[in-house]
């Protein structure tokens, strides 16, 4: 089976572009590569039923849902608005990811 490789990784700053949470901007909790989906912090809220377990009371509690990959787009640091990136290899070999607008490395 194919490796999905995304253009977002785990803690990216990004900003939903399309759904009925556009606009939004958020940091991914985490990212989930078989169903192409990432969960954004703060963005796609679902209530989930739990049952009363003796550690616990059930009720209803709100977590964030997962959003499809293609429906968000990365944020600069630097130009604070959503970009679109482009890879780069530096002198030592690695990879980065940089903005195409200002040229800033995305990547820590």
């Amino acid at each position: 089976m194919l490796q999905t490789r995304f253009h977002v990784k785990k803690d990216d700053t990004v900003m939903v572009i399309a759904g009925k949470e556009k606009g939004k901007m958020g940091k991914i909790l985490k990212v989930l590569p078989k169903k192409n989906r990432v969960i954004v912090e703060k963005v796609n809220f679902i209530k989930r039923h739990t049952k009363a377990s003796q550690t616990g009371r059930g009720g209803i509690i709100e977590i964030e849902g997962s959003i499809h990959v293609s429906n968000v787009t990365l944020v600069c640091k630097k130009c604070n608005s959503p970009v679109r990136t482009r890879k780069k290899i530096l002198d030592g070999g690695k990879r980065v990811r940089i903005c195409i607008k200002c040229e800033e490395i995305l990547d820590k």
